[in-house]
């Protein structure tokens, strides 16, 4: 399936977890230092962040001239922005957000609450991810580094994404242990 931004409530209430997707348009990236500083002062944000996605990444990227070359996007571990990610969907209404591996309750909640999901990108394809990357449309907050700055980025045919919790709760991380712990 394929989806453009800015993503709706009503688009991401109709994916379920397991759903393979790819997005084009306004990606957003940021990792622990960007939510901090998103989170100090919700009113105060670069980018309107509405109906957007929300990457988990640090980027790697040169720049020519006047303009950003991205060589690397690969996804970075999710699971340790489980305790901000509820209050960061709250703050900036993104409507998906993108990583490594799962997210938690507190993130679950969160999705159903605001009409978002977590989508799972493979490790390891940062290659794959950078070659989506169509243009760097800006970058905010470089005095934090390179992987930890806001980028803005105009991607196409982003994915594959597996939708791995939904906007009803469905968390295809949790079920797995789920059953892997009914089976020992």
């Amino acid at each position: 399936m394929d989806l453009k931004t800015p993503l709706s409530e009503k688009d991401v209430r109709r994916l379920r977890a397991g759903d393979i997707i790819y997005v084009s348009g306004t990606l957003i990236t940021a990792r622990d230092r960007a939510h901090k500083r998103v989170l100090s002062n919700c009113r105060d944000i670069p980018v309107d962040m509405e109906g957007l996605v929300l990457y988990h990444c640090g980027p790697v990227a040169k720049k020519v001239g006047n303009e950003w070359i991205v060589l690397s996007a690969g996804p970075t571990t999710s699971y340790r922005l489980e305790d901000v990610e509820a209050d960061f969907i709250k703050c900036t209404g993104v409507r998906m957000i993108v990583g490594k591996g799962g997210m938690g309750e507190k993130t679950t909640d969160a999705c159903m609450e605001y009409g978002a999901v977590y989508c799972s990108f493979t490790g390891g394809a940062s290659l794959l991810a950078a070659k989506s990357i169509k243009k760097v449309k800006d970058v905010f907050w470089l005095d934090m580094g390179m992987p930890e700055a806001l980028w803005v980025f105009e991607v196409e045919r982003f994915g594959p994404l597996v939708v791995s919790i939904d906007a009803h709760g469905n968390d295809l991380h949790r079920e797995v242990i789920d059953r892997a712990k009914s089976r020992v």
